[in-house]
């Protein structure tokens, strides 16, 4: 059954892509930013970035959620660090990873024009210094971003 991670920085497509592959594979869709605690959103909203000991409750209930779900299911969660992953897979050890990639400055892009979102762009910079790309001994692929919506959406279908 698919359960996977729709992975990458702020701005780079997680809940757009996310819902659109899940609505073509049948699959049920979350956002991961919604079982943060109201404390890690505050302190993002303010511009300041989260750290490991932010993180670790709301990565552990990405992965217990994902491990719980009872369908085919996609989560939107950044899981910008190898650990952020191994985390989730210690709960959840079938997921699988979508990182989308893209360049800074056409998420930087993304994120100014979006409207309703806590993330402020001033913690763009943040997120790439944390992100450590999918190594090769984990279940997961990349997609560029910089191409057209649609292709992005068939690429991701397509690889699972």
């Amino acid at each position: 059954m698919l359960k996977a991670i729709v992975m990458g920085v702020a701005g780079s497509g997680k809940s757009s892509v996310g819902h659109a592959v899940a609505g073509r594979l049948g699959a049920h869709y979350f956002d991961g930013d919604d079982l943060h605690p109201q404390s890690n959103i505050e302190k993002m909203a303010a511009g300041t970035p989260l750290d490991d000991s932010d993180r670790a409750p709301w990565l552990d209930k990405v992965g217990a959620a994902l491990m719980q779900a009872g369908g085919p299911t996609l989560i939107g969660c950044s899981a910008l660090k190898r650990s952020y992953r191994d985390r989730i897979r210690a709960a959840c050890p079938q997921a699988r990873f979508v990182h989308l990639i893209g360049n800074r400055a056409v998420i930087e892009a993304r994120m100014s024009a979006r409207t309703g979102h806590f993330m402020p762009v001033s913690l763009l910079d943040s997120q790439f210094a944390t992100l450590e790309p999918l190594q090769a001994d984990e279940a997961g692929f990349a997609i560029d971003i910089a191409q057209d919506f649609d292709a992005v959406v068939q690429q991701v279908v397509a690889c699972f």
